[in-house]
């Protein structure tokens, strides 16, 4: 059998932990960051997870993760 791809768009912005977890980096932290509070900022470094219903279907595209 050969061997299964991996979605590229979601290994870049995915990635698996070592229980089973998927993380995902927030949304915001690109541009417009002047208008921004610096507390604002510092909690959008953080990385954040992926709810439990979505999961399973990132999962799917990361078959190696």
């Amino acid at each position: 059998m050969p061997k299964m791809k991996t979605r590229k768009c979601a290994a870049k912005r995915f990635k698996v932990t070592g229980s089973g977890r998927v993380r995902r980096s927030k949304a915001g932290g690109n541009h417009g960051l002047i208008n921004k509070s610096r507390k604002r900022l510092r909690r959008l470094q953080k990385n954040d997870m992926v709810h439990d219903t979505m999961e399973k279907h990132i999962k799917k595209l990361l078959p190696y993760g």
